[in-house]
């Protein structure tokens, strides 16, 4: 199975770079980079040593639904280039394990997916799971804090 990592799209990360508003329509954070720990979803990797960079409430989904989570995600506070789509392991994902977790074409978790998986078994796993056709993609989030991290698909 050929599978693609999926940056935030760049229409969207515009939007809310240019309204400075969340999805809760609440004003956007901006904080100083110190180097580790800030990962951008659109360029999907961590912000360096003293950029910008901005805080919001993000849902990577949709519709709304009892699985619909929201959390906070990191940008860039300047222009940065999206990610290409690739099967590429993000260069943000650092931390030694995350969440990865298989969801439907309705956007629900697809039962006894999601797993806390090592990172360098992070592709095998998302390519496992999308081998199922009941599951639609894969979101990679933080072991620790739950945050969503990356979308992964089915290679185009």
């Amino acid at each position: 199975m050929s599978i693609q990592f999926q940056p935030l799209p760049t229409d969207q990360v515009r939007h809310l770079r240019g309204t400075l508003r969340d999805i809760y329509d609440q004003p956007i954070a901006a904080l100083v980079s110190d180097g580790v720990g800030a990962p951008c979803r659109h360029c999907l990797r961590n912000v360096p040593y003293g950029q910008g960079y901005l805080v919001l409430a993000w849902r990577p989904f949709r519709g709304l639904n009892p699985y619909a989570e929201t959390g906070p995600i990191f940008l860039c506070a300047d222009d940065c280039e999206a990610a290409s789509r690739s099967d590429a392991l993000p260069l943000m994902l650092v931390a030694p394990a995350y969440i990865v977790r298989g969801y439907t074409h309705d956007e629900r978790i697809c039962p006894g997916t999601g797993q806390v998986t090592a990172t360098p078994r992070i592709r095998s796993y998302a390519a496992r799971l999308l081998e199922n056709p009941k599951v639609a993609f894969v979101d990679i989030r933080s072991a620790s804090n739950n945050c969503f991290l990356c979308r992964v698909v089915r290679a185009e």
